[in-house]
């Protein structure tokens, strides 16, 4: 008698065991099968917002759409190449943090050859804007498409190929006054300052402009010749 009760008792919480063990691997399963929904949750939210989504925190059609709204002005040519390869893919701008100056490396060739040449199928490298030697100024990419000259900085700055008529990558007098009057121009369209303004060898150490990286007194005068322009236009 005693040992059919217990028989019965042990079978009793035998099975007490059995269905408490699967009310706690239920639970489990439930637990993972939420936290993997809230984390896949939480990854496609993140996703969505940095694709959507600028440094500055505003969205990247609301960049375009700001950068479209500026008005070019008369000293500048429009001759925007056709979009092809990478030289010109319509690819949006994230922003704008940064004005690059950067130098053709061509001596003599004006500012119509290296336009011509970036918009050829095979070229791969382009520029927003082109000052040539006698002063002259063509714009090349919308000012709220990347360009293809500042490697991985593409996607938030706005680039300035310069022409040269000698090896020593100097800029002419009137080739001098353009950069200024544009690239000041451009900073006060975009809200920054002469701080924003850098060379392609402050990006990749890249000799270019190589006149204004081997002379840092040239380059820095530059600067201070831009940020004056600015505060003229500032009024």
């Amino acid at each position: 008698m005693y040992e059919d009760n217990y028989k019965k008792r042990r079978a009793y919480y035998e099975r007490r065991r059995k269905r408490k063990r699967r009310i706690i691997l239920k639970r489990t399963v439930c637990f993972l099968l939420l936290a993997a929904a809230v984390i896949g949750g939480i990854t496609a939210v993140k996703k969505h917002l940095s694709s959507k989504e600028t440094a500055s925190g505003i969205s990247k059609s609301q960049v375009t759409e700001k950068l479209k709204a500026i008005e070019i002005p008369a000293f500048v040519d429009k001759q925007i190449i056709h979009l092809h390869n990478t030289a010109r893919t319509g690819t949006p701008l994230d922003g704008v943090k940064n004005i690059v100056i950067h130098y053709v490396g061509n001596p003599g060739t004006s500012a119509q050859n290296n336009r011509d040449y970036f918009d050829k199928d095979s070229t791969e490298v382009s520029s927003h804007f082109l000052v040539g030697l006698d002063g002259e100024i063509i714009q090349c990419v919308p000012l709220w498409e990347k360009s293809a000259a500042s490697n991985w900085r593409n996607n938030d700055t706005v680039s300035i190929e310069v022409c040269h008529p000698d090896e020593s990558g100097k800029f002419g007098d009137e080739t001098y006054k353009s950069v200024v009057k544009l690239t000041a121009w451009l900073l006060s369209e975009t809200g920054l300052d002469e701080n924003a303004v850098i060379r392609h060898y402050d990006i990749t150490e890249k000799l270019c402009p190589l006149y204004y990286v081997k002379h840092e007194d040239a380059w820095d005068k530059l600067k201070k010749d831009i940020g004056a322009a600015l505060k003229e236009l500032k009024g």
